[in-house]
């Protein structure tokens, strides 16, 4: 079975979806470890209260460079198994760009979600984005991680109508409902071996 390890920062609220489809064992993939850079992250007592362990490494006191930051969660994945062969990390509001090195190493092999679909309204304040630029549709993507920014081969996505009166934050929370169905459909995708990659298309069978 597949080894997960969770990288977040703050609330974990796609972690907790995630971590509540495993639970009812709709997903074969072992929940092995969740990692925080802040240690004040409300989604490391809800990882606990899973039976998950967590790991912290605090990036406000981390005085390395971005390498050896990565280094130590690749450290910490490896100890709990979740190795570049038999492992999947997913980006749950994780709130620091990883190096190239990290990515590099985990090649397809980490996926993250971002709140608009891709390849339009990238980066931050993506809701905002839509919704100035008036776009009638966003929602969310389910994306692996290369070393741009919300750049990565897309495994899924899910729509979200935006309405006249929306504001970002009434978007971002219909949204926020279509990003937990998503990412848990896109970890069991992968957990059952059904995510193949052609270029950087990506095929489910």
């Amino acid at each position: 079975m597949l080894n997960l390890g969770i990288l977040i920062s703050g609330r974990g609220s796609n972690m907790e979806a995630i971590l509540k489809t495993i639970k009812r064992k709709k997903i074969p993939i072992n929940a092995a470890i969740v990692i925080s850079n802040n240690p004040d992250a409300r989604g490391l007592g809800v990882a606990r209260k899973f039976g998950v362990n967590t790991a912290v490494i605090d990036s406000k006191n981390f005085k390395g460079s971005r390498k050896e930051f990565d280094e130590k969660i690749i450290s910490i994945l490896k100890k709990n198994k979740v190795t570049p062969k038999n492992g999947l990390v997913c980006l749950a509001g994780f709130m620091r760009i990883l190096s190239p090195e990290f990515v590099k190493k985990y090649k397809n092999k980490i996926v993250n979600i971002h709140p608009a679909l891709l390849p339009a309204f990238p980066g931050l304040d993506a809701q905002k984005q839509a919704i100035e630029y008036g776009a009638k549709y966003s929602g969310c993507t389910v994306h692996f991680v290369d070393s741009g920014v919300d750049t990565g081969p897309i495994i899924l996505q899910k729509t979200v109508k935006i309405l006249d009166d929306d504001t970002e934050e009434t978007l971002a929370k219909r949204i926020l409902v279509k990003e937990h169905q998503a990412y848990s459909e896109a970890v069991q995708l992968f957990a059952e071996n059904k995510i193949k990659m052609i270029g950087r298309n990506v095929k489910i069978s």
